[in-house]
């Protein structure tokens, strides 16, 4: 194969527009679930409000919507759509995160489809461009340097274990309660009267 044909070869092989259209939809199709996902507990939510009885199923279901969208993760996404709005939505694409908070706080709000799409369409397009070339490279890159030197690996594998660490001690952070500062007057006050 020549340069010239490697060159608008991608990912294993495939074309290189096959491997970015495949990534969009991909993208597309996850952010779009996760903003009708938000849409349907904010329908929950409303029906639960005007129906306060129900089966025991739904009862379970809204109580289980409720815990998730009341997380902190879901109160962030909710907080920058509503400040940024669909300004919000595109740049979601290209973080790390707050992606999945982002879109379900869009279909909480009830964001309308079609500016949640038009603002999904630039973002999900620097999402595939990136991962499809940039994103895909580095990985194959890291894992071709590991699989060449066992000090890559080592390497490799102390990097991931550093993210681990972070990601669960982060999480665990969040999770415990915020303990306010011990009271350094541990005598009762006097009541001179």
């Amino acid at each position: 194969m020549t340069t010239e044909a490697m060159r608008a070869y991608g990912l294993d092989g495939l074309p290189v527009a096959v491997a970015l259209l495949s990534l969009f939809g991909i993208v597309m199709a996850r952010s779009h679930l996760t903003y009708w996902a938000g849409r349907g507990v904010a329908r929950g939510a409303r029906f639960e409000g005007e129906h306060r009885h129900g089966p025991a199923w739904w009862q379970r279901t809204v109580d289980r919507t409720a815990r998730m969208s009341a997380t902190p993760s879901a109160r962030r996404g909710v907080a920058l759509v509503h400040r940024w709005g669909p300004v919000a939505v595109t740049l979601a694409y290209l973080t790390v995160g707050v992606q999945t908070a982002v879109f379900a706080g869009a279909g909480l709000l009830r964001m309308p489809y079609l500016r949640f799409t038009l603002a999904s369409v630039p973002g999900a397009a620097a999402w595939a461009v990136a991962w499809g070339t940039v994103g895909i490279g580095a990985v194959w890159g890291a894992l071709a340097l590991a699989a060449g030197s066992p000090w890559g690996l080592l390497v490799l594998a102390v990097a991931a274990a550093a993210v681990v660490t972070t990601v669960v001690t982060l999480s665990r952070r969040r999770r415990e309660p915020q303990l306010a500062p011990p009271d350094t007057d541990l005598a009762p006050a006097h009541d001179p009267t």
